[in-house]
């Protein structure tokens, strides 16, 4: 075997969702020959990447087929996060792909989407934070058991920086974790703005393959603020199937598709779309209606990333600090985890095939 060899028969294995072959994407690196022993590594788009078996798979039957059928074939895997970022990097500098969860209202479980999201991604072996956007309903701190607890402060090149707390592999940072959970953030647009900007800025986030923010329902300051301030890789819509929700939903996405702000869309995920009763694991009751999610990502024309459970020990997550992807609740996990391969899938691909997306002047 030569090297030529193995090049040659990788270059029809195809990375599933780039429809490209391994070869042109420079994925293959490291070939090593030792007579009929042979090894290569190849390079993810993301460590969370759901193709990778079978990716091995389809490399190791190429060499076997077209080079040798007696080869001993060892596939190693590491990755280097995919980022389309063009711009000067002047914030969030070591944050390769921002996504923002989004909703038209409130109650469709946006920030159990969010938290679960994250740790998902992190136990797949990326390098994940959250940050809270919702200034005047924070979640985090309850949903992550750390309520009443504060942050720290450090010292980077002159400038107090806060250190965001870490829990379930993630770094997170909420406005919860700075004020008395029995006060009301009374502020107005500009002030709570400003909160998200310090956020971005005066949080040392350090080196992350994504930030996942937990943006608050509507349409509103803070998502202006967002896209004016970092280069949103892509928003995730979060809906429930009920038409009153798809109408909200709706909105969200529009938002997005404006000409000036061109956010796109990851996808979108149907929430509570049918309850489970734990004695009844294989039964599924409609209660907000069935497929609303799905009929709108048709309608739009978007991603359809998966459909969330109404289920009890989701809710019992969120309310005693331990999100279902934190637990060992392997049916319930499943869903969230079928959520994130889409969701990694949809984002390496938005990063292939569609121009960066850069920050924003909007006039007032």
């Amino acid at each position: 075997m030569t090297k030529e060899q193995v090049l040659q028969a990788l270059s029809n294995v195809q990375e599933p969702d780039l429809g490209k072959d391994l070869v042109t994407l420079n994925m293959i690196k490291d070939i090593e020959i030792d007579g009929n022993k042979v090894s290569f590594t190849i390079v993810l788009t993301t460590p969370a990447c759901p193709m990778k078996d079978m990716m091995g798979r389809a490399a190791t039957n190429a060499i076997e087929l077209l080079v040798n059928k007696d080869a001993v074939v060892i596939v190693n895997f590491t990755s280097n996060t995919s980022s389309n970022r063009k711009d000067p990097r002047s914030v969030l500098p070591n944050v390769k792909n921002i996504i923002a969860v989004v909703s038209g209202k409130g109650g469709v479980g946006k920030s159990t989407v969010s938290a679960n999201l994250a740790i998902a991604l992190a136990q797949s072996g990326a390098k994940v934070g959250l940050m809270d956007a919702d200034i005047y309903g924070p979640s985090v701190p309850m949903m992550f058991g750390v309520r009443g607890e504060r942050p720290k402060m450090t010292e980077v090149n002159g400038k107090g920086m806060i250190v965001p707390m870490e829990k379930y592999g993630i770094k997170f940072m909420s406005i919860g974790l700075l004020v008395n959970e029995k006060d009301a953030i009374v502020w107005r647009g500009p002030m709570a703005s400003s909160a998200i900007r310090q956020f971005v800025t005066d949080v040392l986030w350090e080196d992350l393959d994504y930030l996942v923010i937990d943006m608050p329902p509507g349409t509103g300051d803070i998502h202006l603020t967002l896209v004016q301030t970092v280069p949103v890789t892509g928003a995730i819509v979060v809906t429930t199937p009920q038409d009153i929700a798809l109408a909200d939903a709706k909105k969200a996405v529009a938002m997005f598709g404006q000409a000036q702000i061109k956010v796109p869309i990851i996808g979108l995920v149907e929430n509570m779309a049918y309850f489970t009763p734990a004695e009844l694991p294989n039964n599924k009751y409609y209660i907000f209606g069935k497929d609303g999610g799905k009929r709108l990502a048709d309608e739009f024309e978007l991603t359809f990333l998966g459909q969330i459970p109404l289920v009890q020990s989701i809710r019992e997550g969120g309310d005693y600090g331990k999100p279902i992807m934190a637990s060992d609740d392997a049916i319930t996990k499943k869903a969230f985890e079928e959520f994130t391969d889409a969701a990694v899938r949809s984002i390496s691909m938005r990063n292939a095939e569609i121009p960066a997306t850069q920050t924003l002047e909007i006039v007032s």
